[in-house]
């Protein structure tokens, strides 16, 4: 069983040496998207609620190039830099991942370069 590399023009280049996503068999892991606009490079959104919606954006358009979805999902890691973000991040996380059934989640606080105020990684199982 292969491992393949997933790469997209419309999620941000990773600023090292890994891969948006990786697939094996029937998994896809997608690497921690941020907030970057693909053609700008520059961060969307000043809160935490817009740096959510266009990391989603970027997750999901490498998805896409995997032929998956969020429905996809099996497990979410979500990393914010201040425990003050979570009831906000949460509102737009209950509104793009929907309701039935959500992947299952971790959340972490960290520190990210910059004025970065979010991180999501993907697990998913593909049929």
């Amino acid at each position: 069983m292969s491992k393949t590399a997933v790469s997209t023009e419309n999620a941000p280049k990773p600023p090292a040496k890994f891969s948006q996503a990786v697939r094996k068999g029937n998994l896809l892991q997608v690497a921690g998207q941020v907030a970057f606009d693909p053609a700008t490079g520059a961060i969307v959104g000043d809160d935490v609620a817009g740096q959510t919606r266009q990391t989603f954006k970027n997750i999901e358009a490498v998805l896409a190039e995997a032929g998956s979805s969020l429905a996809d999902a099996i497990m979410v890691r979500v990393y914010l830099t201040d425990t003050a973000h979570f009831a906000p991040f949460n509102e737009v996380y209950d509104e793009l991942i929907g309701d039935a059934p959500q992947p299952a989640r971790t959340t972490v606080y960290v520190g990210l370069p910059g004025e970065l105020l979010v991180e999501i990684d993907v697990l998913c199982v593909l049929d």
